[in-house]
């Protein structure tokens, strides 16, 4: 009885590990693209503040970014 427990748990692993990567970079791909959207909607209205969007946009799109990294070592984690 606990070989089947411990089997059904080793067959649900790759589906642990693809939704792991898979959410993380659905969310993070969303929010980089949000940011983006935002920092040249900003840029469009006032060319000017192309210096004081930029920098902020990029730090953003790291922190972003380490949410899909995040996702990969927790993938990478689960036997």
């Amino acid at each position: 009885m606990e070989n089947e427990a411990v089997s059904a748990v080793v067959n649900l692993a790759p589906l642990a590990k693809s939704l792991a990567i898979g959410l993380s970079a659905i969310g993070a791909g969303l929010g980089i693209g949000l940011i983006g959207a935002r920092a040249m909607e900003a840029i469009g209205r006032n060319p000017e503040a192309t210096g004081k969007v930029l920098v902020p946009m990029l730090i953003a799109s790291a922190f972003a970014e380490a949410v899909a990294i995040y996702g990969l070592v927790i993938a990478f984690s689960i036997k």
